[in-house]
C-alpha cells in the first residue's frame, strides 16, 4: 500500500511539474563532464544526482566520474564514466520519445551499453576508437499506469509499483567496459508507429539478472524514430487476467491507426480450471474480443504462438507441452484473417537446433550460489536468461517478415534474415548484467 501511494503521488507532481515548466513538450538536451556547455544544453556533473523537483540526474545510487582532459568541442568534449554500470533519469509524461546518445572520448576509447527502462535493449554494445565520437539514436516508450479519459488505472501487482517501467520518468542504464556519456537529447515522438505486446513472463520486460524474456529485446531490431515498443506484458498473467487487470484497457487507450498489437499467451492459460475453461472455448474467445477491440481503434492485431518449454524425448526432440492452446490460436487467425507469427514451431525447430544441452545457455539454468539470494541451483525450462531472450526475438522479427506486415519494412536494413534452424552460438553473445540481480523466479511456468 505504501508503495502504491508513492507511486500515485510521484505521477500527480509530475503532471505538476510538466504544467509548470513547460518542459515535457520540448526537446531535453544534457551535456555532460568537464568542459564547455553546448548551447542549449543542461550542464550534468558527477555530483548531479537524480532529484524530483529538478526532474533529472544520475540516479538509482549509481555513480560516475567525469573527464580531466577538455577535449575539442563542446558538445563532445567532456563525458562521463564508471567501472560500473549507472544511471541517468529524467521525469517525462508517457508516451513515445526519440533518444540521441552521443559517446567517445577526444583522448581515449569507448565501449558502451545502452539499455532503458526494465533492461530493454537498444545497443548491445558500441566501441568508439580513440579520438573518435558516435551518435547512439533509439526510440522509447514510457508509461504509468493511469488511463487516460477515466478514473482508473491498471491493476499492478504489488512488485511492479518497484519496476522502472511503470514509473514517472525515463531510466537509461549506460554499461560495459568504458561507457563514455557525452551528452543526451531526448525529444517527444508522436509519429512512430507503436508495437504493444500483451503476454507473460515469456514476453515481460524482466527487471532483474539473470532472467529475461523477448519483448525487452524487441525494440533492438527497429529503426530509430519509426517504431516504439509498449511492452505490457508481465509475469504470470494469462489472456483473461491481462483483460480484467486493465493491461488491455491501457493499451487501447493508447492505441492510434497503424498501431500493432501482438499478443502471446498459453502458459498460464492452460493451468486454469472450471466449467468449458479451455484453448477452444474460453481462450479463443478472448483473443476474438482481443482482435475485434485493437481493430475497432484502427489498430492492427498479431496473434503469436506460445513459446515452446525446454522439454526433450528420448531421441532429441521438442515434447508439445503446451496442449491445444497453439491451435487455437493458429484457428483464430485463420478464421478472423489476421496476422500469425507461429513462434510456437519456430521456437521447436530452434531448441531443436540448440540441442538438449545446447538449450541449456538459452534458458534459466545457474549453479547454486551464482546470484546472491539464491543459494540453490536454478534449472527453470520456462524462463529465459538474455541470451535466449535474444533468440526468441530474433525469431520474432524472422515472423513479422514471413507474416507479410508492412512492420517488416521498418526492422533495421543491416539486421540479417534469421534462420530458426541455425541459432546463434552462444559465445557471440554479449551482456554485460545490469545492477539488479534478483533470482527470484518470475510467476507463471
Amino acid at each position: 500500500m505504501i508503495q502504491q501511494l508513492i507511486y500515485r503521488a510521484g505521477i500527480l507532481a509530475l503532471a505538476a511539474w510538466c504544467g509548470s515548466t513547460g518542459l515535457c513538450a520540448q526537446t531535453l538536451r544534457f551535456d555532460f563532464g568537464k568542459g564547455k556547455t553546448a548551447k542549449g544544453y543542461t550542464k550534468i556533473f558527477p555530483e548531479k544526482g537524480f532529484d524530483q523537483q529538478r526532474g533529472y540526474g544520475i540516479d538509482l545510487g549509481t555513480h560516475v566520474v567525469s573527464n580531466t582532459v577538455v577535449g575539442k568541442t563542446a558538445l563532445t568534449d567532456g563525458f562521463v564514466t564508471s567501472d560500473q554500470p549507472f544511471y541517468f533519469s529524467v521525469r517525462l509524461p508517457e508516451g513515445n520519445y526519440n533518444v540521441k546518445v552521443w559517446t567517445g572520448d577526444d583522448q581515449g576509447t569507448a565501449d558502451i551499453t545502452v539499455r532503458a527502462e526494465n533492461r530493454r535493449m537498444f545497443v548491445n554494445r558500441l566501441q568508439t576508437e580513440k579520438g573518435r565520437h558516435r551518435l547512439i539514436e533509439f526510440t522509447v516508450n514510457i508509461r504509468d499506469s493511469l488511463i487516460a479519459g477515466t478514473n482508473r488505472k491498471v491493476r499492478l501487482k504489488e512488485r511492479e509499483y518497484g519496476y522502472l517501467h511503470w514509473d514517472n520518468k525515463l531510466t537509461l542504464e549506460f554499461n560495459s567496459r568504458q561507457p563514455k556519456v557525452n551528452a543526451i537529447e531526448i525529444t517527444p515522438n508522436r509519429k512512430a508507429i507503436s508495437v504493444f505486446l500483451a503476454g507473460n513472463s515469456t514476453v515481460v520486460d524482466g527487471a532483474s539478472e539473470p532472467y529475461s524474456a523477448w519483448g525487452q529485446m524487441f525494440p533492438y531490431f527497429f529503426q530509430p524514430g519509426k517504431v516504439a515498443i509498449v511492452n505490457l506484458a508481465e509475469s504470470g498473467e494469462t489472456l483473461s487476467g491481462f483483460i480484467a487487470a486493465r493491461r488491455f484497457a491501457k493499451m487501447l487507450s493508447l492505441m492510434k491507426p497503424g498501431d500493432y498489437a501482438f499478443v502471446e499467451f498459453g502458459h498460464n492459460d492452460q493451468k486454469q480450471k472450471g466449467p468449458g475453461v479451455g484453448a477452444f472455448t474460453t481462450y479463443k474467445k478472448n483473443l476474438v474480443f482481443f482482435i475485434d477491440e485493437v481493430q475497432k481503434k484502427g489498430g492492427i492485431p498479431v496473434l503469436v504462438t506460445s513459446v515452446q518449454r525446454r522439454r526433450f524425448d528420448s531421441t532429441g526432440r521438442i515434447v508439445e507441452t503446451l496442449g491445444d492452446y497453439p491451435a487455437a490460436v493458429r484457428q483464430t487467425a485463420k478464421e478472423r484473417k489476421v496476422a500469425l507469427v507461429d513462434l510456437n514451431a519456430m521456437s521447436k525447430t530452434m531448441f531443436e537446433a540448440m540441442g538438449e544441452k545446447g538449450s541449456l545457455l538459452a534458458f534459466a539454468h545457474f549453479p547454486a550460489g551464482t546470484f546472491p539470494n539464491r543459494k540453490e541451483a536454478i534449472a527453470d525450462n520456462t524462463h529465459f536468461r538474455p541470451f535466449g531472450a535474444y533468440e526468441v526475438a530474433r525469431l520474432m522479427v524472422t515472423g513479422v517478415r514471413r507474416a507479410g506486415l508492412k512492420l517488416a519494412g521498418l526492422i533495421k536494413r543491416e539486421e540479417p534474415v534469421f534462420d530458426p534452424s541455425k541459432p546463434d552460438a552462444y559465445a557471440d553473445f554479449y551482456w554485460p548484467q545490469s545492477p539488479g540481480r534478483d533470482a527470484t523466479r518470475p510467476d507463471g511456468n
